[in-house]
């Protein structure tokens, strides 16, 4: 049964510390028999502006949300194994609204209610690390841009669509193995089945969830909206749209964004209310046609470097004035192609990894030339899918200005001396060495994308690796860690993972995860990134974007740290 109890009573105390405008949305939510529920995510949602804001119950079963979303607003909990309960409130002022859930008890609604990870962990794999199909191969392959295992992907039993989805998934990567698609089919079509997953995860819940709140900020028109940025003094947070080409600047104070589009491009033609669009040409964009801007990194200069995969240029945002200003072309004959992930040193050059080759790069920005550089042994990759080895993370280590790479598909991590760009390459410890950040002290920290993991590397003298195994809560389930970013002040490894609706935190000190449900289903995350007052966020963009649960994309900060006797405080505001 469902209770709601509404309170008008204003607390004097704690108005004292808060913004004019806000308000405070408390109570309390048990069980049907009576029990507080520890962890429970509520979310609340301002219908009219798609903004959101989020936080957790304690061990009570108590969650207090100071918040400036006003007026009606709808209410969401979550906890694994019980139905989702919804409310509605209209928040003029504090209010107390409690809940009661109930457990599922439905096979089948329990496991659809499981993430994309425990399908997907639950095919056949073959065994063996030289098998063709064992499951870190196979997570490799297939997982790269979007969730396998969700509601949207499973496709219980249609050979002729996975059949039709891995041709153009193999394309991708210039695979076309009949016998390897077939038989990848055959692995699917057998494991995806009508039948509900047995197998139930047991999610720990953290003390830190207590103190966490999430803001999400829906991303309108989006299709891929990439790497985000947010600008070091004023706080607005800009995001690149792969396909759109798109620069999207988001206030996180109001939650509205602009969308600024690449001179030249074919995009905008497709954008929904364009007036130079019909309703029948809506959907018929191919994405392959997009300049295709990727991963950002901040300039010296205080503008914004972007990878345009599409166009192989360097695209130049200048948030002064919110233009994009003339890009910087790679060389047609370097070889060079799909500029992938970039980062900036602290000459201000911009280094870069490029995906389509087997190539790392440099750019000077004050006079556009390029420096191209070819990595040892060329198409060296390990993987069944591609001969290729995708050159991708990149970071600069602080100490010694030394660039950083890692080639995902051969599962080795390189360095270069930028002065005398010496190439050093070691073999990974993990497989699937994905995206890459250092530690203000040189350590450089790696997602082992292929089985779960990350890696804690000492460079000081060579390359000394501690790995550690990533939760995955259930037995042979791996986590499949993306991207991560060090927070500045705590030196904590935050961790974008794609399979499980979660984000993980790593703790140096203690050697620990923590892990924090996010609130919405299918999540798929990019880049961490840190805002001035200690929030951590990230793009949600799973491919397509109707995977993810509502099926608009957004950015979503967590603030771990938050207590709301301190009232509201924005990104912007240190």
């Amino acid at each position: 049964m469902k209770k709601i109890y509404l309170s008008m009573s204003l607390i004097i105390s704690a108005l004292l510390t808060m913004s004019a405008n806000a308000n405070t949305l408390s109570g309390v939510i048990k069980d049907a028999d009576g029990n507080p529920m520890h962890g429970v995510l509520v979310r609340v949602t301002d219908a009219q502006s798609i903004v959101s804001e989020a936080v957790y119950t304690n061990a009570a079963g108590e969650y207090n949300l100071v918040t400036i979303l006003e007026g009606a607003l709808s209410i969401r909990t979550r906890l694994p194994y019980f139905k989702d309960e919804m409310a509605s409130v209209t928040l003029t002022d504090d209010a107390s609204v409690d809940l009661v859930m109930e457990p599922m008890t439905d096979l089948m609604e329990i496991s659809n209610s499981l993430p994309a990870a425990y399908h997907f962990g639950s095919l056949p794999f073959e065994e063996g690390d030289d098998a063709d199909f064992n499951r870190y191969q196979f997570q490799r392959d297939c997982l790269s841009c979007h969730q396998l295992g969700n509601n949207y992907s499973r496709h219980p039993g249609n050979s002729e669509y996975w059949l039709a989805t891995i041709i153009r998934m193999h394309r991708m990567y210039g695979n076309f193995d009949e016998d390897l698609r077939e038989k990848r089919v055959e692995l699917l079509v057998d494991g995806f089945t009508d039948e509900p997953l047995m197998l139930r995860p047991q999610f720990p819940i953290d003390e830190a969830l207590g103190t966490a709140k999430i803001y999400e900020y829906a991303i309108t028109p989006a299709y891929v909206p990439h790497d985000s940025i947010i600008h070091p003094e004023t706080g607005i947070i800009y995001t690149v749209d792969q396909v759109f080409d798109h620069m999207v600047v988001t206030d996180p104070e109001t939650g509205e964004s602009k969308y600024i589009q690449q001179k030249d491009s074919l995009a905008m033609k497709y954008h929904l209310g364009s007036p130079i669009v019909s309703d029948d040409d809506l959907g018929e964009f191919d994405p392959s046609l997009a300049k295709g801007p990727h991963s950002m990194a901040f300039g010296l200069d205080g503008k914004y470097y972007v990878t345009n995969t599409n166009d192989t240029s360097i695209g130049v945002f200048n948030p002064n004035t919110d233009q994009w200003e003339p890009s910087f072309r790679v060389p047609e004959g370097s070889g060079a192609r799909y500029p992938h992930t970039l980062r900036t040193a602290a000459n201000g050059d911009v280094w870069i990894t490029f995906a389509g080759s087997e190539h790392v790069g440099r750019l000077d920005p004050t006079t556009g030339e390029f420096t191209i550089i070819d990595l040892p042994g060329g198409r060296v990759g390990n993987g069944i899918l591609s001969e290729a080895t995708q050159p991708y993370g990149v970071d600069i280590n602080p100490i010694d200005d030394a660039m950083w790479y890692g080639r995902l598909f051969a599962d080795k991590v390189g360095r270069i001396d930028p002065e005398t760009l010496e190439i050093t390459e070691y073999d990974s410890v993990i497989r699937g060495p994905r995206r890459m950040r250092f530690d203000k002290e040189g350590t450089l920290w790696i997602t082992g994308y292929s089985e779960g993991q990350l890696a804690k590397v000492d460079v000081s003298d060579g390359f000394d690796v501690t790995v550690y195994d990533m939760p995955g809560f259930a037995e042979d389930i791996r986590p499949a860690p993306y991207a991560l970013g060090v927070h500045p002040d705590t030196q904590d490894v935050w961790i974008n993972e794609n399979m499980t609706d979660r984000t993980y935190r790593f703790i140096p000190s203690e050697e620990r995860f923590i892990v924090y449900p996010m609130p919405l289903e299918g999540t798929y995350t990019r880049d961490m990134v840190f805002s001035a007052d200690g929030k951590v966020c990230a793009s949600n963009n799973p491919l397509p974007p109707a995977a993810l649960e509502g099926g608009v994309l957004e950015i979503f900060c967590i603030d771990p740290e938050y207590d709301p006797s301190e009232g509201v405080d924005g990104l912007a505001t240190n």
